[in-house]
């Protein structure tokens, strides 16, 4: 079940991205930010979608009598849910934060908030590394959902004269 409802909470993250960078395209944004957040939120919902997809494989009891390939299995999960899905993530946040500071669409603490939760979750990859920086997932992942949220509110439909072209 955990699997198959993860993989769903992928599209949703895909819808996300192409429509933010459709909006940073229409405020006027040509810089690459726009860009970056469609390619990181697109890696990011992959990697959620793919990770769900091998936690649903793990699922089925013919492999469960395999455990060499159940141990795999589960180090592909960690790895694409984990670091593969929250560094990429962090991308899909930079790329809006960015042009969000630069450009005045986001208000200047959410936007710097941005630049600061999407570096957590770069330095995310050192879970790959190191056990203990996997503290760092949950705590990139969570934040950086909740300023996805606050930024899908905050970023203004239309391009007003207080806002600079990139």
């Amino acid at each position: 079940m955990a699997g198959a409802l993860q993989f769903a909470a992928s599209i949703p993250l895909a819808v996300y991205a192409a429509t933010v960078s459709a909006r940073l395209h229409r405020l006027g944004v040509r810089a690459p930010g726009a860009t970056i957040a469609l390619a990181g939120g697109l890696l990011a919902a992959g990697f959620l979608a793919l990770c769900g997809l091998v936690s649903w494989t793990l699922s089925r009891t013919e492999v469960l009598d395999l455990p060499a390939l159940v141990r795999a299995l589960q180090y592909l999960a960690f790895a694409t849910g984990g670091p593969g899905h929250v560094v990429t993530l962090g991308l899909l946040v930079a790329g809006i934060a960015v042009p969000g500071l630069l450009a005045g669409l986001l208000p200047r603490a959410l936007a710097v908030t941005g630049l600061v939760l999407a570096t957590l979750a770069e330095l995310a990859t050192l879970a790959l590394l190191f056990d203990g920086a996997a503290l760092l997932l949950p705590l990139a992942r969570f934040t950086c959902l909740g300023w996805l949220i606050a930024a899908g509110f905050l970023l203004p439909r239309r391009r007003t004269r207080t806002h600079k072209e990139l």
